[in-house]
């Protein structure tokens, strides 16, 4: 391990240098057990203490509650605080309170809508990235970069980024008006990206944003069994989790720590190194509601590998050895990316 050389410990993103740590807020609102704001509140403000400037929401996270959470967050900062953040956040998934299937909608009256309500949860005047969390394939992409476009001449968004789309949707929509940022899922246990749009977003000097870097919690090595875990975590119902597959990707995290800790370090540590020093241009946002893990996390972005070292990670979880798939047949809808 080689950690007299790091990494540069910022990247590019929506117009801005940041850490290339920020983080993930889903969890502190839903889907994965019971919340608590003042922890989270909390964690925000460790995170920001320890340099974090990228902080991730969507208005679907707990139904506008996670937006509300980080707004209260937001108030708390100076103006000169503020003006250091990107503060990302996404449109299109529409559901009912307290269920998981959703519908998807690009039309330009609801993105309006959506990013007006937004930016009132928000507390703010601008939203710095404004991702198409989903596509609706009825409306055409060059509608929907349009309409963004429009907010940004506005002023209420500061850059547009897609989430989950396939290599055709980002070349039209880059087409219309520049993109500033692709999220999808990329970790060890999900490589699907390195096929095309990593390639491709490196090609067209965008940043890659990877959602659930640590493969939900699983490569962790913290995950408690899947029927131990909270009875409205999500999780349960994912097939990777479950039977056979999750008793075969089980094992593979088991090995991961094991190899983490033969190079003294943690298992989520070496997952997000693996990432960063693979991936001159990507962002990673692992989720935490509580402050236990950020500053482990932050020294995985510190860390260099050897090429050795990330040959044998790439070896141990080659394309194809995690099993099942990584969402229910509901939570596919308005994913372009590949079935993975």
């Amino acid at each position: 391990m080689d950690q007299s050389t790091s990494m540069s410990p910022h990247r590019p993103l929506a117009g801005k240098a940041v850490s290339a740590l920020g983080l993930g807020l889903m969890g502190m609102s839903e889907f994965y057990g019971e919340v608590d704001d003042a922890e989270s509140l909390a964690t925000l403000q460790a995170a920001f203490d320890l340099g974090q400037r990228h902080f991730d929401t969507a208005d679907t996270y707990g139904l506008g509650h996670n937006e509300q959470l980080l707004g209260r967050f937001l108030a708390q900062l100076s103006p000169a605080q503020r003006a250091e953040l990107v503060v990302a956040s996404k449109f299109g998934i529409k559901r009912q309170p307290g269920r998981y299937e959703r519908d998807i909608d690009n039309s330009p009256a609801y993105i309006r809508s959506a990013c007006e309500a937004s930016l009132k949860r928000l507390g703010l005047e601008q939203i710095g990235l404004y991702y198409v969390h989903r596509r609706d394939p009825t409306v055409p992409i060059e509608v929907v970069m349009q309409t963004l476009a429009g907010l940004k001449a506005e002023g209420k968004i500061g850059a547009i980024g897609l989430s989950e789309v396939s290599l055709e949707t980002l070349q039209r929509a880059h087409a219309v008006h520049p993109v500033a940022a692709l999220q999808s899922e990329y970790s060890l246990w999900e490589r699907g990206a390195e096929a095309q749009m990593l390639p491709a977003t490196a090609a067209l000097g965008l940043a890659f944003v990877a959602y659930s870097p640590m493969g939900r919690a699983l490569l962790s090595a913290a995950l408690p069994a899947t029927h131990a875990l909270s009875p409205d975590d999500f999780r349960r119902n994912l097939p990777r989790f479950n039977g056979e597959a999750g008793e075969h990707n089980r094992a593979l995290a088991a090995q991961l720590a094991s190899l983490a800790a033969t190079w003294g370090l943690q298992a989520s540590q070496l997952a997000l190194a693996w990432i960063l020093n693979k991936q001159p241009h990507v962002l990673v946002i692992p989720g935490t509601r509580r402050q236990t893990h950020l500053r482990s996390n932050a020294q995985a972005a510190t860390l260099r590998l050897s090429a050795a070292q990330l040959q044998t990670l790439d070896d141990l979880f080659a394309p194809g050895s995690v099993q099942g798939s990584r969402y229910t047949e509901g939570g596919w809808l308005g994913i372009e990316s590949s079935r993975s």
